[in-house]
């Protein structure tokens, strides 16, 4: 295949922090890549480098000058497109988006536009930052349908491991501040990576043995030649005897101490890197009594758009809502409209007693200017130190205390938006599409933490396993109406809804696959954790 781009030991530095160095691959016809890495790890920046927008800190990428680039950037706060072509705009009607002003669309409208507009350009090399966030189950087949068809090259970043296992030929995994390159999809590489980290483990702690083998010998002989030089000041006759013995068994030390250095210099193996661990949690000790929430024929239209009517539905103190629908149907505007954002006809009723925290899906809503010690800024020392340790444990490191938050990541922007909650005592959590832009850890973490929440959910995602981790209960928004479910009573899923099944399966096969990758075969659950791993392989491939 065609050789379209080269990077070759490329670094890049943010003001006096290194973000990634050492980074060497290939692009070449016809692929489609796929950027993994945890937030913050540059993945967004690589894609910019490649664009031409930033240039490396060092080294090169060779091909940016010959080659045609598209770039779709992973979010944008204005999007202005006055000039519309044809294949452009049949792909916005195939994805049926409105023709509104940008404004005016759903997240999932406003990303489907501006991928109509990417597609559309047919560039050789096509760059798409975080695809999948706010699309729908339709809009994100429909988009792989369109992957596989592309006659360029096509390099993207994402979280979505379903999604990347449908697309993605080759992997490039930014990890300890690096790359690692890898042919196949985004579970080939985590059964190659498991391999890779339990060959390196078995190497270290079979050299960490031979290490203490030869210390061991070498104290051995020190001690034999610290008592052999003490008896040659002593013993009348045998003193130049215990002398020489001595300065022998001083140059075998020696001897041994200088092919261990030799040995280690040439093929020394490092110790495997502990994954950086996410941890927070959230509670709430207020209550609101029994009726939190109710609406009572509730309507919302935009000129002749109308997107729902007549709504009437209730919630209690404790319910873990799920709002689903397609893009467009008007969850986000619902839940505008019930926090008073919007104005609608009908009546709403929110407890006086409720304390909200309103995580939105935008990402430039925080004050981009100010760094994180200026937002959460604290009176006390100690109110200090929580705040930093808990940004400790949502992966962020030191330097981003004093960093603006205008140049974080997009998964990290909304971090420091979870944070401003964690730090709070809200008793209602309204979240709206909470997992985009978060890596793998910080979703399951985000799961755990709002599966023990006593609160009150209203969460809007298009992620139907992470729903079915935090909620009980759904709200469905279709044909301009609300529909109740509760899970428990829910119809049992058909028996031919076989993809739902298998991308469940797949999304429990690769938490254990994760969890495999921090164990060696000495390890107690690692037997039982492979057992498992195999039987949900057994289950995935009747599926196919």
């Amino acid at each position: 295949m065609k050789e379209l781009l080269k990077l070759q030991n490329v670094r890049y530095d943010v003001k006096d922090t290194l973000l990634f160095e050492h980074v060497t691959g290939t692009v070449k016809q016809g692929e489609v890549i796929g950027i993994i890495g945890r937030n913050g790890a540059g993945k967004s920046t690589l894609l910019q480098l490649m664009q031409g927008a930033l240039l490396p800190t060092a080294g090169e990428i060779q091909g940016l000058k010959t080659a045609k680039i598209a770039y779709v950037e992973q979010e944008l706060a204005y999007f202005d497109r006055q000039n519309i072509s044809a294949e452009e705009a049949d792909l916005l009607a195939k994805w049926q988006v409105p023709n509104l002003s940008f404004s005016a669309l759903s997240g999932g409208e406003k990303l489907k536009m501006r991928l109509a507009e990417g597609f559309s350009q047919n560039a050789q090399l096509l760059l798409l930052d975080e695809p999948t966030n706010h699309l729908d189950e339709h809009s994100t087949a429909f988009l792989i349908e369109q992957i596989q068809h592309y006659k360029g090259t096509i390099i993207l970043v994402s979280h979505d491991r379903y999604f990347l296992d449908k697309i993605a030929t080759k992997i490039w995994s930014i990890e300890d501040k690096t790359l690692i390159e890898h042919s196949g999809n985004y579970t080939s590489y985590m059964t190659e990576r498991e391999h890779r980290r339990l060959t390196q483990q078995r190497a270290y702690d079979k050299q960490q043995k031979n290490i203490a083998r030869i210390e061991a010998q070498m104290q051995e002989l020190t001690a034999w030649a610290q008592k052999g030089h003490a008896q040659s000041t002593k013993l009348e006759g045998f003193k130049e005897y215990h002398r020489v013995k001595a300065k022998r068994l001083d140059s075998q030390v020696k001897s041994k101490k200088k092919r261990l250095e030799a040995e280690l210099a040439k093929a020394k193996v490092e110790a495997i890197a502990p994954e950086a661990e996410v941890r927070f949690s959230l509670g709430t000790t207020q209550r609101v009594g029994k009726r939190l929430l109710e609406t009572k024929h509730l309507s919302l239209s935009f000129g002749e758009r109308t997107l729902f009517k007549n709504v009437t539905i209730t919630a209690q103190h404790g319910d873990k809502v799920a709002i689903t629908g397609k893009n467009g149907s008007g969850k986000t505007s619902f839940l505008k409209v019930i926090l008073g954002q919007l104005e609608a006809n009908g009546e709403i009723w929110f407890s006086p007693a409720a304390k909200i925290g309103y995580l939105t899906q935008e990402v430039f809503d925080l004050p981009l200017d100010q760094t994180p010690a200026q937002y959460f800024y604290k009176e006390t020392f100690e109110e200090q130190g929580k705040v930093r340790t808990l940004m400790k444990n949502l992966g962020f490191t030191a330097t981003h205390w004093t960093s603006a938050i205008g140049d974080m990541s997009m998964g990290e922007r909304i971090k420091c938006k979870l944070m401003a909650y964690i730090l709070e005592d809200k008793n209602v959590l309204i979240l709206d599409e909470p997992t985009n832009h978060l890596d793998l850890p910080s979703r399951e973490q985000l799961e755990h933490t709002l599966a023990q929440y006593n609160g009150t959910l209203l969460v809007v995602s298009h992620d139907r396993y992470f729903l079915e981790k935090v909620t009980n209960s759904i709200w469905e928004l279709h044909n301009q109406r609300i529909e109740k479910k509760w899970r428990d009573n829910a119809p049992p899923k058909q028996v031919d809804d076989q993809e739902a099944l298998r991308l469940k399966l797949e999304t429990e096969r690769q938490e254990i696959l994760g969890k495999l990758s921090f164990l060696t075969v000495k390890d107690k659950d690692y037997a039982m954790l492979d057992q498992k791993f195999n039987e949900l392989t057994k289950q995935i491939n009747t599926l196919k």
